[in-house]
């Protein structure tokens, strides 16, 4: 079989861990562990994943400039990303943040197409329009109590939006010229980088969870997340950026919400159903897609 089959099975693996993950991620902050401690805590675990592939790559690490550019670029970007983030739900709600962000793959396809020349047939296009959009409506959630502050929040979103767009651009170009060991490792070097970062914006003063409720279960939940990250880069190896960063972005949420439903019986709203509904369909275009792609 043709190593690019296995675009698929990376890219089913890879929704599977953050779909769990997505579903008991919050619980940490809910029981009183601030947000940024989560991202120190989940830099660490990607430790874990980064030896164990370089372990099972005999140890071979890509050490030219290059590379460490690549690798570090999408590590600051994904990581940088999140940082940001944390800001901007200070200054707006959820509800209006998400539905933008969600969009980053339109960065991703964009790239795709004027630098790596990706292609796709009318199924896949029509695939990767519903996937954008499902993505847009899982992301949805109503409006609540709080509104914005300003319109700093816009700013910083978009740029969110087009880091983590550009970073699953740069995954997929790196995995032309280094291995993907090697562009998981930097990555994880980028992600410790920033723990400073996280830490100068942790207030220390509000009582924080240092019990089993608090790093432990938020490690035990970001485990998930750095696995997913290091199969997304393998899914990104064996296929198209075009492909991939759309459906990694509307599938996730997708068993995030049966799951949300099966443990904790919270009903997805009808415009989520939609999205999941329109996500399922992008999945299965998208599988036909790349499957019937000359040369797999």
């Amino acid at each position: 079989m043709n190593a690019r089959k296995h675009w698929l099975s990376y890219t089913l693996l890879a929704v599977v861990a953050w779909g769990i993950w997505g579903a008991f991620s919050d619980l940490p902050t809910k029981r009183g562990f601030p947000e940024t401690l989560v991202y120190v805590v989940w830099a660490l675990t990607m430790i874990v994943p980064a030896l164990v592939a370089l372990h099972r790559a005999g140890w071979k690490l890509d050490r030219d400039r290059r590379a460490v550019a690549l690798g570090a670029a999408a590590g600051l970007l994904g990581a940088g990303g999140q940082l940001v983030l944390f800001k901007v739900l200070t200054l707006a709600p959820a509800y209006l943040v998400f539905p933008l962000i969600a969009l980053s793959p339109v960065v991703t396809i964009i790239m795709a197409l004027a630098i790596s020349r990706e292609r796709a047939s009318r199924r896949g296009w029509l695939g990767i329009g519903l996937a954008l959009l499902a993505s847009v409506l899982i992301s949805y959630s109503p409006a609540g109590d709080g509104l914005a502050k300003g319109y700093l929040w816009i700013v910083l979103a978009l740029l969110i939006l087009v880091a983590w767009g550009v970073q699953a651009f740069v995954i997929s170009h790196a995995n032309k010229s280094m291995s993907a060991e090697s562009v998981f490792f930097y990555m994880m070097l980028s992600g410790l980088a920033l723990i400073p970062v996280a830490l100068a914006m942790t207030d220390f003063s509000q009582p924080i969870e240092w019990g089993p409720n608090g790093p432990w279960l938020a490690a035990a939940i970001q485990i998930l997340n750095a696995c997913g990250a290091l199969i997304l880069v393998y899914a990104f190896r064996y296929g198209r950026a075009i492909i991939v960063a759309p459906l990694v972005n509307a599938a996730p949420p997708v068993l995030t919400m049966i799951l949300s439903l099966l443990v904790f019986q919270r009903m997805p709203h009808f415009v989520n159903a939609i999205g999941i509904a329109l996500a399922v369909l992008a999945t299965l275009l998208m599988a036909l897609e790349e499957e019937k792609r000359p040369g797999t």
